[in-house]
C-alpha cells in the first residue's frame, strides 16, 4: 500500500488525508497542535468546493450551512451603494470552521472498498503534538525529522511552512497586506440582511450561521503587529455595534498572503498544498475553498497517473489558477481597504453604476 505523509490538519490537511485515503494510501497525519481540531470563526464555502466535498465523500455540508442570502455593499451610515442579487453573484454557504473540519475529519473512519483489492483500503492516522523540524527526500521516499517515512509528503503547514522553507530556502514568503482582520461570532438577534460595508480603509461584513448566530469579520489598516480592539467600527450603522458587542471572543490576525510568483507546488515527493502553497487575502473568501480543491485535484491526479505525471499535472493545474486568485484578491483588498476619499467616492459610483447596467441586462 502506498504511503503518504501529511503535514498540518487544518482544512486543506484533512481534505487532502480523505482524497489520499479513497485512492487507496495509507495516510499519518501530523498536527502541532495538543488536539486536532479547528479555530476561528465562520468560512464561506463556494459551490466548486462543495462539490469536491461530495465527491470526496463528505456528507453534511449542506445540512450544516445556510445559504447566504444577496448581499451587498453598504456605506458607513448604512446607506446601500449596490446589492449583490444587481451584481447576479455567485452566493456561497457558510458555516464554522469548526464544523466543517468535522465532517471532514469524519471521514477518516470510512476507508474504501476497492475492487481491484477486494477489500478496504486507505486509512488515516493522525499525531497530535508533532512539530516538523526536517524534511529530507531521496529517490524512493521522504523522511520527517529523521524517523518518519513515506513515498509521499503533503506539506499543508500554512503560511509560514516549514516544508515550503526547506524545500525553497531563497523563496521571500509571507508578505504583509497592510491590514488587519477581526473576527467573531454574535449571539444576537436580527432580522438585516447579510452584507458587507465599506469605509475609508476599514471593512465590515456578516452572515448567518446554521445555527442562528452571526460571523463577522472586520479589517483595519495598521502596521504589522499592532494589538488593538475593533473600536474603529464604533458610529458604524446598525447592527455592527451590536455584533462585535455581542461577541464572547474576538479574534485579531494581521493578514499576510504569498510573495508573488508562487514556487512550484512539486519538488520530486513532496507537494505543497493551501495556504502553504498559495496564501492569499481574505478580500475573494475563497482561501481555504482552494485548499479543498487542491485536495480534490491531489486525489484526482494520484488516481490516474504515477507519482511523477500526477505531482507535475498538479501543479500546472493547480499554480495558474490559484496565482489568478492570489492577484485578484490583493488587488480588491487594496481597493476595499484605500483611505483616499475620492478613490473611495469613485469607487461607490463604479459600483452603483455597474449594479444598474447589470440590473438593466437582466430586465
Amino acid at each position: 500500500m502506498s504511503t503518504a505523509i501529511v503535514v498540518g490538519a487544518g482544512i486543506g490537511g484533512v481534505t487532502a488525508a480523505v482524497a489520499l485515503q479513497r485512492c487507496g494510501w495509507q495516510v499519518t497525519v501530523l498536527e502541532r497542535a495538543p488536539e486536532l481540531g479547528e479555530v476561528g470563526a465562520g468560512i464561506s464555502v463556494w459551490p466548486s468546493a462543495v462539490a469536491v466535498l461530495e465527491e470526496l465523500g463528505v456528507k453534511g455540508v449542506e445540512k450544516a450551512s445556510v445559504p447566504s442570502r444577496p448581499a451587498g455593499m453598504r456605506k458607513p451610515d448604512g446607506r446601500w451603494v449596490v446589492s449583490a442579487a444587481e451584481l447576479g453573484v455567485e452566493i456561497p454557504v457558510m458555516i464554522h470552521r469548526a464544523q466543517l473540519h468535522d465532517l471532514i475529519t469524519a471521514e477518516f473512519d470510512r476507508p474504501v472498498h476497492t475492487k481491484p483489492f477486494g477489500m478496504d483500503v486507505g486509512a488515516v492516522t493522525v499525531r497530535t503534538g508533532y512539530d516538523v523540524t526536517a524534511v529530507e527526500q531521496d529517490a524512493e521516499g521522504v523522511t520527517v525529522n529523521g524517523e518518519l517515512r513515506a513515498e509521499l509528503l503533503v506539506a499543508a503547514d500554512g503560511i509560514r511552512s516549514v516544508v515550503r522553507g526547506a524545500l525553497y530556502p531563497q523563496y521571500v514568503g509571507p508578505r504583509y497586506s497592510g491590514f488587519t482582520a477581526y473576527r467573531g461570532i454574535a449571539d444576537v438577534e436580527l432580522h438585516d440582511g447579510v452584507g458587507e460595508t465599506w469605509g475609508r480603509g476599514q471593512l465590515f461584513g456578516f452572515a448567518r450561521l446554521i445555527d442562528g448566530r452571526f460571523y463577522w469579520y472586520g479589517t483595519a489598516n495598521q502596521p504589522a503587529g499592532t494589538t488593538s480592539e475593533p473600536t474603529v467600527f464604533e458610529g458604524w450603522h446598525d447592527p455592527i455595534p451590536r455584533l462585535i458587542a455581542g461577541s464572547e471572543k474576538i479574534l485579531q490576525n494581521d493578514i499576510y498572503d504569498l510573495t508573488l510568483p508562487l514556487v512550484p507546488f512539486a519538488q520530486g515527493r513532496v507537494v505543497l498544498l493551501g495556504d502553504a502553497a498559495h496564501a492569499m487575502t481574505p478580500n475573494l473568501g475563497r482561501g481555504a475553498c482552494s485548499a479543498i480543491e487542491d485536495a480534490g485535484a491531489l486525489g484526482r491526479h494520484l488516481s490516474s497517473a504515477n507519482l511523477h505525471k500526477a505531482l507535475t499535472a498538479y501543479d500546472a493545474e493547480r499554480r495558474p489558477a490559484t496565482t489568478k486568485l492570489v492577484k485578484r484578491s490583493r488587488a480588491l483588498g487594496r481597493f476595499a481597504q484605500t483611505e483616499n476619499p475620492l478613490v473611495c467616492t469613485l469607487r461607490e459610483a463604479a459600483f452603483t453604476l455597474g449594479g444598474k447596467l447589470l440590473a438593466l441586462r437582466k430586465h
